[in-house]
């Protein structure tokens, strides 16, 4: 599983005649750290870099808002009529791909002026079905005993959601966060419909863009790709013990 990161980190440091020559070897005749210079010095990788990271935190941002205060309303604390059939609408839309909704979402898009900006990536993603979802399956696992004794000190429904609810829900946040980070940061179908100039294009347009016509530097492609992979690897390094937790806690399989 792990060769394919192993045979791009061995390319990325190759010069660019020893990419495909037989017998293929792991280590070219020379480390060629020039690759990864001309990627950060002589590319659009840093503002590509910029433009992704922008739309990755303020998505995660507005899923983590939207979905844990979806989440809660779904929750056993309270109760009006329709509240199982609504969530029901909610399950539903998870069942439909979202490629279903590119054309209606281009057009709503185009006529409200947001096409060709990070905004056209952020605001039809920023409320996740599926994170409203794995809020209510964690919610619906706090004790009522819990909610009860906070409703007799006085707090009001707000008050039980920023003081009980919140705080036990971070290994359900982060779950979550891991998730919409790394799924906006590796989107490419998005971006490739919605956005259209250099300026605002992502980092995995980036990468596809690298590709030329006739010839690739393959040893330039493959820095990129590394690079590109280092924020995400280093969010799951920093937050796998919370993740692990809020797997087990939500019943995510």
């Amino acid at each position: 599983m792990l060769l394919p990161f192993v045979w791009m980190i061995a390319t990325s440091l190759k010069p660019a005649g020893e990419v495909f020559q037989y017998p293929p070897t792991l280590v070219g005749s020379s480390v060629e750290w020039q690759n990864y210079a001309t990627v950060l010095f002589d590319s659009p990788f840093l503002k590509q870099l910029w433009n992704t990271a922008f739309i990755a935190v303020l998505t995660l941002i507005g899923t983590l808002v939207t979905s844990s205060m979806a989440g809660f309303a779904f929750s056993w604390v309270f109760k009006y009529p329709g509240k199982d059939s609504l969530f029901v609408v909610v399950l539903i839309t998870i069942m439909i791909p979202y490629h279903v909704l590119l054309v209606p979402t281009f057009a709503l898009l185009r006529d409200m002026g947001l096409l060709d900006s990070p905004w056209a990536i952020i605001l039809p993603t920023v409320v996740s079905p599926f994170g409203i979802f794995l809020m209510r399956q964690f919610y619906i696992g706090v004790p009522k005993e819990l909610a009860e004794a906070a409703t007799l000190d006085g707090c009001s429904p707000w008050g039980i959601y920023w003081r009980i609810f919140l705080p036990l829900s971070k290994p359900a946040l982060t779950t979550l966060a891991i998730f919409t980070f790394v799924g906006t940061w590796n989107d490419f179908l998005r971006p490739l419909i919605f956005l259209s100039s250099n300026d605002h294009q992502t980092l995995t347009l980036g990468i596809y863009t690298a590709q030329g016509l006739f010839s690739t530097n393959w040893p330039a492609l493959m820095a990129t790709v590394g690079l590109s992979l280092l924020p995400v690897v280093v969010m799951f390094l920093c937050l796998q013990d919370l993740f692990v937790k809020g797997v087990a806690l939500t019943g995510l399989k």
